[in-house]
């Protein structure tokens, strides 16, 4: 078949394709005949040639600064991906040992540490809980590469129309990143990073699997990572069972964990909620209406967790744990004495106090310690507010305790042979140049131990001192339980050394159990999650701290306060003995007392100890709080005798005829071979210690 060529078109050989063979070039067309002119050059059109270099002069400098700005960008990527973390630590990430504090009904009242739920698959989580997630956080986390431009881009134009920050255009897979491998610096070097590591992910894990690890490992908050540590943490249940609105509450929480936190913020929390539950709308998760419902059925679904309580009590009993090395590094949960029933009592009734009468008295803070007479702590608060001071009054706080010092003076006085019944002399006493005087500026002359006792006679308890010797009454509160610095001067006996509520409480636990020296403790037990025993306490205390007699006599004069001296507003439906404390200028209030069941110790005052207090004695509002503290303390339990030696008719009269013969006449002289044997006493002990 032959080819028609088109009519008008002539072939010249010189259009045959040729081979690369054929050497010989195409012969040259001929010239056409006769004389040729030169020819005219064209005219240019004005400004096209110029117009043409300048375009492509800007397209060279185009392409150029392209290539230098492909490269500029290579190199800072290799600069800042030299130093990246190793992708393989993805499942094995370091954290802090979480440490669970529980009472003594079993309820987790505070927790220390990270705490990680189940490592849960996606199909084990509540599907609400990654709905809630992506609709919030990522929409188009299936469709893009690990960053998402047009997450970014609509992020740009959020924020410039708001005029300030307001959305963010990081893709869950960045958020991962960042989580489990990048620090939270706002650096070029982290968003560089965050971006490789971004990529990087994408091509190493599928996107289920990333947002299985991103579920799993994400801080929400109150120490807990990932959902189920969420979910079990807020709700008490596990993030297999999460229902809508938790959902929405932990979705929620990404944003800012502590601000929208149920536990701190419950109403921000709840508007946060319902926001990602509008946003689950938009995605088309969910219907309106399965929202609203959610929305309003949400306070029911509320925190089931009670009001943070006794974290004065878990921040001492943290401080415990550092002597235990058997729990370096674990997962533990601590059982303690802590009784959260009355511990919340006792913050409410301290809140009461400093709120009400506190107030209008100019007391600002105040601290509260119930222990049982072996020395478990069952309550103990350290301020007024925890949120606004973390300061703990009961154990790091120390002052100067005042007359409620005195029954070491009395004690020691009383181990040395005086007797309730013996005389001294309330009158002016002068030692150089200082001159204790009484609180109500009087003096009656002869009184009673007894009497002066119950009234907090300052000029009988120096008098004490004097005869007996500084050192013998430091001895007898180191003994009893007092590790302060104490001064040894006769200045002691009015409590001029400075010690914490939580030691004078403890000191006072021997007048309550028979006599024998204790150790305050707040910690029963330690285990693993799974119960497992790693420590458990053990030990029987510090034996015998006084002698029978000593603690009869002791007995008398401290229940005297309450009947008829300085506490009698402190009084109880039961019997009860204590001792009010009031320091210079009002500084210092406090009330110490016991029962065959508890003892407590209420101290109210200032931080700043400048601001004094408008005449609060330790007979007043302490005396007040402490009643109502023991009262809640004692509901439902029947009143029981002080443990008072039962002392026969013998010893008694043997112990009273020798009384009279030691220290006699307040301060008159006594039997001088004792004397003697007290001074050398005293020397030794300064010496040797006791």
């Amino acid at each position: 078949m032959t080819s028609k060529r088109p009519p008008g078109l002539i072939a010249d050989p010189a259009d045959r394709l040729r081979s690369s063979s054929d050497a010989a070039p195409p012969p040259p067309r001929p010239k056409p005949a006769g004389p040729t002119k030169n020819p005219r050059p064209p005219r240019k059109k004005s400004g096209a040639g110029k117009k043409g270099g300048w375009g492509k002069k800007v397209l060279m400098w185009g392409a150029t600064l392209a290539v230098w700005a492909v490269i500029a960008i290579a190199g800072v990527m290799a600069y800042y991906a030299h130093d990246l973390p190793d992708i393989d630590q993805v499942t094995a990430p370091t954290r802090r040992p979480s440490i669970q504090f529980v009472a003594q009904d079993g309820q987790v009242f505070a927790a220390f540490g990270d705490l990680y739920g189940e490592s849960l698959d996606l199909a084990e989580i509540s599907p609400t809980i990654p709905q809630a997630v992506l609709a919030t956080e990522d929409r188009r986390f299936f469709s893009h590469f690990g960053v998402d431009l047009f997450g970014i881009a609509r992020a740009i134009v959020t924020n410039v129309r708001a005029g300030h920050l307001v959305q963010g255009g990081s893709t869950i897979t960045q958020q991962l990143a960042k989580n489990l491998f990048l620090k939270p610096d706002r650096t070029l070097k982290r968003k560089v990073q965050e971006l490789l590591m971004a990529l990087w992910l994408e091509r190493r894990f599928s996107k289920q699997q990333l947002l299985t690890l991103y579920l799993n490992r994400v801080y929400l908050g109150s120490g807990a990572f990932g959902v189920d540590a969420a979910a079990k943490r807020y709700f008490d249940v596990s993030a297999r069972n999460a229902g809508l609105y938790q959902s929405a509450v932990i979705a929620g929480l990404l944003k800012a964990p502590s601000r929208y936190s149920p536990l701190n913020n419950p109403e921000a929390s709840h508007k946060r909620a319902v926001e990602v539950l509008g946003n689950m709308v938009e995605a088309g998760y969910i219907e309106q209406r399965t929202a609203d419902m959610a929305a309003l059925s949400g306070a029911a679904q509320a925190v089931k967790r009670s009001a943070p309580t006794g974290r004065y009590f878990a921040d001492w009993a943290l401080s415990r744990l550092d002597d235990i090395s058997e729990l370096a590094g674990r997962d533990v949960v601590v059982r303690t004495t802590l009784d959260l029933t009355l511990q919340r009592k006792v913050e409410s009734q301290l809140q009461t106090m400093l709120n009400g009468p506190g107030a209008k008295a100019n007391a600002g803070q105040g601290a509260v310690v119930v222990m049982q007479p072996d020395g478990a702590i069952r309550a103990l608060t350290g301020g007024k507010d925890y949120d606004d001071s973390q300061f703990n009054r009961a154990t790091q706080g120390l002052r100067q305790p005042g007359s409620a010092f005195k029954p070491f003076v009395y004690l020691a006085a009383m181990e040395q042979g005086l007797a309730p019944q013996d005389v001294y002399d309330d009158a002016p006493i002068k030692l150089g140049k200082w001159s204790p005087g009484n609180y109500n500026g009087r003096f009656e002359g002869q009184v009673t131990l007894r009497h002066a006792f119950a009234h907090s006679t300052n000029t009988v308890a120096v008098r004490l001192i004097e005869d007996l010797g500084p050192a013998r009454v430091v001895a007898t509160a180191h003994k009893l339980g007092i590790t302060s610095p104490l001064g040894k001067d006769a200045s002691l006996a009015l409590g001029t050394s400075e010690t914490s509520l939580l030691e004078l409480t403890q000191a006072y636990a021997p007048f309550a159990n028979g006599g024998y020296g204790i150790t305050a403790y707040g910690i029963e037990s330690v285990t693993t999650p799974d119960g497992r025993v790693l420590w458990s306490r053990q030990g029987s205390g510090v034996g015998k701290v006084m002698s029978d007699q000593a603690l009869a006599s002791m007995h008398d004069m401290m229940s005297a306060v309450l009947t008829e001296g300085t506490g009698k507003a402190a009084r109880l439906d039961r019997p009860a003995a204590g001792k009010t404390g009031t320091t210079q200028d009002y500084r210092d209030a406090w009330f110490m007392g016991f029962t065959a069941d508890y003892v407590a110790g209420v101290w109210l005052g200032n931080d700043d100890q400048r601001h004094e207090m408008k005449k609060v004695t330790g007979g007043g509002l302490p005396a007040q709080l402490w009643k109502s503290v023991m009262l809640a303390a004692h509901q439902g339990i029947p009143a029981h005798p002080l443990p008072t030696p039962d002392l026969s008719p013998a010893t008694m009269a043997d112990t009273e005829g020798t009384a009279g013969g030691v220290i006699i006449g307040g301060g008159g002289g006594g039997d001088p071979v004792r004397a003697i044997g007290n001074a050398i006493d005293d020397l030794l002990g300064s010496i040797f210690g006791r």
